[in-house]
């Protein structure tokens, strides 16, 4: 096969996750200077960037997937341990996902904080927090995974804190004590098993010596074991670490869409992924015991978050529970360690992400354009809004899990993997979290489409911006398309990887193709 790869010379391969990195963060250093006024020339360098990152990575991918290669990059840092960029199926298929939803965010948060202050300071700090992002991804050993895991929370804290209200600052400190805590945590593991092995880079079946670790000094090795998925786990909001998510949804909308689909929780699960694949192992992971406990530890989150969401009306808040239980399910396939169950928990990295941004999305729309926040504010909003509430739609049937959405694939494989594994009661709690997510998205969609306009409260009826109001029908209004594009290109893809989930490079082939390299 012949690749856009084998286009250009050898010895440029290494530059490749140089060049992904440094888009976004060159991105960011031409945007903070730039005047509030430089409205074209803000989104042209962001829309650039964002465009050229996805085309690499649709370049990449049959190169990578198909023909084996990894470009590779590494730099000294520390005395004996380099920075190493690397790009392998796992970290394109979650690079991937941080390159389109960039794009997608892009548009919808420039369409979004239209007439808002302080858009440089906004869409700088967002490009560093894709640069942090993509340096996760690509991160080929614990201390450059390290780096990019800690920029991430300083990058992130401004946009937490955008607004600057009371409410904003105070979900921004919130946030950086959670995850300040748990970066320092990490920290101590790295430390710790660096000290013990030697430089740690990531590696199929686990990092060099760390199996001999935990057959000779198990209870370090232990330590070490929940020192990092520990401190992982707060960024992957898994339960009881998970407090400030919900909080941090006073942010803009594409940031709490940033925060949940792509940057800050799914950096979280990823690297608990990459923790037990890449530097234990499944085999020293079982050895130390810890796969069980870990299991039962998603489990409880998938059901807690459930039902957490259950009694919430806000909407956003409602979204953020849902997260904390819909995250879990990657760690939930993953320490089931079989393929079906990993390639369902794999998978869902890129599912759950296209079905949450988009609800997100279409949440966002709703608050701009008739000041709807909270459940019983939606009622009716089917007819004054039909795009966007076909869209959050669209979401909320993949959230349960009903086909053809991305959400029955996670759900069908992580289901399969149950019966396959030792737990097959796994099962039980997918059957449960699907009925509770059906309990708190179901009222959501009625109120939209089968309350009648007539039964909503005349004062929410006129909430919405009288510039939009569209003149055929006084009750509807017009969709801004700069926001409106965005979700809909979501909804339309979390049904076509549904439905073409068995096409060559599907989002379910690439992550099966990496549960088999990992398991065998």
């Amino acid at each position: 096969m012949v690749t856009w790869l084998e286009q250009i010379p050898a010895e440029l391969l290494p530059a490749i996750p140089v060049v992904m990195v440094l888009l976004s963060l060159t991105a960011a250093v031409a945007i903070f200077p730039l005047p509030e006024n430089s409205v074209r020339l803000r989104a042209g360098i962001n829309l650039t960037a964002a465009v050229v990152k996805v085309l690499l990575i649709i370049a990449l991918v049959p190169a990578v997937v198909a023909d084996g290669a990894r470009p590779e990059f590494s730099a000294p840092f520390l005395p004996g341990i380099d920075l190493v960029l690397r790009v392998d199926p796992l970290a394109l298929f979650f690079a991937g996902l941080s390159a389109l939803l960039w794009l997608l965010t892009t548009i919808y948060a420039l369409g979004y904080l239209r007439g808002s202050k302080n858009k440089s300071r906004f869409f700088g700090f967002f490009s560093l927090c894709v640069t942090a992002t993509v340096g996760i991804s690509f991160s080929g050993n614990l201390i450059t995974f390290l780096v990019f895991y800690e920029l991430l929370t300083v990058v992130t804290y401004p946009l937490v804190a955008h607004w600057g209200t009371p409410a904003s600052l105070r979900a921004a400190r919130i946030y950086l004590r959670y995850a300040l805590g748990g970066g320092l945590a990490v920290l101590v593991g790295v430390v710790w098993l660096t000290m013990y092995v030697g430089p740690v880079d990531f590696a199929d079946g686990g990092a060099e010596g760390v199996a001999e670790l935990v057959g000779s000094n198990p209870v370090p090795a232990l330590l070490i074991f929940v020192l990092l998925v520990g401190g992982l786990g707060v960024k992957a909001a898994l339960f009881p670490l998970h407090g400030w998510l919900p909080l941090a949804m006073v942010a803009p909308a594409p940031v709490s869409a940033l925060l949940h689909a792509v940057a800050v929780v799914k950096a979280g699960v990823f690297g608990i992924v990459r923790v037990l694949h890449d530097v234990f192992g499944v085999d020293a992971a079982a050895e130390l015991g810890v796969l069980t406990p870990l299991l039962i530890l998603a489990a409880f989150t998938i059901l807690y978050g459930s039902y957490q969401a259950l009694r919430q009306q806000e909407i956003k808040k409602r979204l953020a529970y849902s997260t904390v239980s819909q995250v879990s399910y990657v760690v939930l396939g993953v320490a089931m360690v079989n393929v079906l169950a990993t390639t369902g928990g794999v998978v869902h990295l890129v599912h759950q992400g296209l079905m949450k941004v988009t609800l997100f999305f279409c949440a966002g729309l709703f608050a701009e354009v008739i000041r709807a926040h909270t459940v019983s504010q939606l009622r009716g909003a089917g007819r004054r809004m039909p795009l966007t509430s076909a869209a959050f739609t669209v979401g909320a049937l993949g959230m349960i899990g009903l086909p053809p959405t991305a959400g029955f694939i996670s759900k069908w494989q992580l289901g399969t993997g149950a019966m396959a594994s030792e737990h097959p009661w796994v099962l039980w709690v997918l059957v449960g979290s699907s009925l509770l997510n059906a309990a708190y998205f179901l009222p959501v969609v009625y109120a939209l489409w089968f309350v009648d306009p007539e039964e909503v409260d005349p004062e929410t009826l006129l909430s919405g911006d009288s510039e939009t109001a569209a003149s055929a029908d006084p009750l509807r209004v017009r969709e801004p398309k700069s926001l409106l594009i965005p979700a809909l290109s979501t909804a339309v893809l979390t049904l076509l990887v549904g439905i073409g989930a068995s096409l060559a490079f599907a989002p379910l082939q690439i992550a099966r193709f990496i549960a088999e390299g990992v398991l065998g």
